[in-house]
C-alpha cells in the first residue's frame, strides 16, 4: 500500500521503489502483487507515464486513511516515551529553505542528534498527506479546514531591486510608475505570481506583470539571483529579501505602498499525531522566528 500511495504521489514507480529502497524489479513485482490480490489494475503503465485507473483512484483514498491511521498509531506509542528522535519530513519554499530554515534546521538537529530530517523544497503549496509532509512552512494562513495552521511571525511580500538596476532605470515612487519597468516573475504548479497589490491609508492598488515581457522561472532561488544580477525587481516575501536588504545588496520599493498579511504559519494535517520530534521542531521554530523577527527591516511591518 505504502509502494502504491507513493507511486501515485510521485508519478513514477520506479522513483516510488528508490523513496522505499525497493530495486526497479522489486517495486514492479510487489505492484503486481497487489493487484493480483485485489484482482484489477491500478495503473496504466507505458514507458513514459504512469496513471491511474478509475479504480485506482478509488483505492488511493482509502490507502491514505488507512496508513495514516497506521502511523498514527505508530507516533502516539512513540509520544509515550517522549523521546525526541526518528524523521521529520519539512516542506519550505525554496529560497526560504536554501538561505534560511537549512541552517536552523542544522541548529536543531545539533540540539536533538537522534532526529533526522526530510526537507522538501518547492515554491508549489505542497499536498501534505500526498507529499507526506510532517510539517510545512507557508507565508500564507491555508484555507484548507483539514489542516492546523501555528501563526509564527509577521508577514509581508516587498518589491525589491537592485542598486545597478535602479542606476539604469530609475526608482519608481508610486505603483502607477511600476508599467514602465522590468520584472522578475516567479511561476508556480498554479501559475504565474504577477499580481501585486499595494495598500496605502484606505486606498488600494493592483498592478498585472506582463509576462511576455518578464524574466521568469519556478525557483524563487533564482529569481533572487537574477535581481541581484540586475535584471529586473522581483517581488520576495521580506523574510527572504531582508538579508539582502540590511547588506545593500537589495532595495524596498515602494514602502510606503506595502500591504501587511497574515502572517508566517507553521502548517500541519489535522489528523496527523503530532509525536514529540514534531512538537520539538515547532517550539524551536517558534524560538527562532521570534529573534529573526526583532532584526527583520521593520519596513511594512508597522
Amino acid at each position: 500500500m505504502r509502494l502504491f500511495t507513493t507511486a501515485a504521489s510521485l508519478g513514477s514507480l520506479s522513483a516510488a521503489g528508490r523513496k522505499l529502497g525497493l530495486s526497479p524489479a522489486a517495486a514492479s513485482a510487489r505492484l503486481a502483487k497487489l493487484e493480483a490480490a485485489l484482482h484489477t489494475r491500478l495503473f496504466v503503465r507505458t514507458t513514459r507515464q504512469l496513471r491511474l485507473t478509475e479504480e485506482g483512484r478509488v483505492y488511493l483514498s482509502h490507502c491514505l486513511v488507512a496508513l495514516q491511521a497506521i502511523d498514527d498509531g505508530e507516533a502516539a506509542l512513540q509520544a509515550g516515551c517522549e523521546a525526541i528522535r526518528g524523521k521529520i519530513r519539512v516542506s519550505a519554499s525554496t529560497d526560504f529553505g536554501v538561505h534560511k530554515l537549512s541552517p536552523w534546521l542544522e541548529e536543531f538537529v545539533a540540539r536533538y542528534p537522534e532526529v533526522r530530517l526530510s526537507l522538501t523544497l518547492t515554491d508549489s503549496i505542497s499536498n501534505l498527506v500526498h507529499d507526506d509532509v510532517d510539517l510545512a512552512i507557508r507565508f500564507s494562513e491555508p484555507v484548507d479546514g483539514t489542516l492546523v495552521a501555528r501563526r509564527l511571525a509577521p508577514m509581508c511580500r516587498v518589491l525589491c531591486a537592485s542598486p545597478a538596476y535602479l542606476a539604469r532605470h530609475g526608482e519608481p515612487q508610486t505603483p502607477d510608475a511600476l508599467s514602465t519597468h522590468r520584472f522578475i516573475v516567479l511561476v508556480t504548479a498554479s501559475g504565474p505570481l504577477n499580481e501585486f497589490h499595494f495598500r496605502k491609508d484606505e486606498a488600494t492598488w493592483q498592478f498585472t506583470v506582463p509576462m511576455a515581457q518578464a524574466w521568469e522561472t519556478n525557483d524563487g532561488t533564482i529569481a533572487r539571483r537574477w535581481a541581484l544580477d540586475g535584471r529586473g525587481i522581483v517581488r520576495k516575501t521580506l523574510w527572504d529579501a531582508a538579508d539582502d536588504v540590511r547588506a545593500g545588496r537589495l532595495k524596498i520599493l515602494l514602502p510606503d505602498y506595502i500591504a501587511t498579511e497574515a502572517g508566517v504559519y507553521a502548517v500541519r494535517h489535522r489528523t496527523r499525531y503530532r509525536v514529540p520530534r514534531v512538537r520539538a521542531l515547532l517550539d524551536f521554530l517558534i524560538e527562532r522566528f521570534e529573534q529573526e523577527a526583532a532584526a527583520l527591516p521593520e519596513i511594512g511591518l508597522r
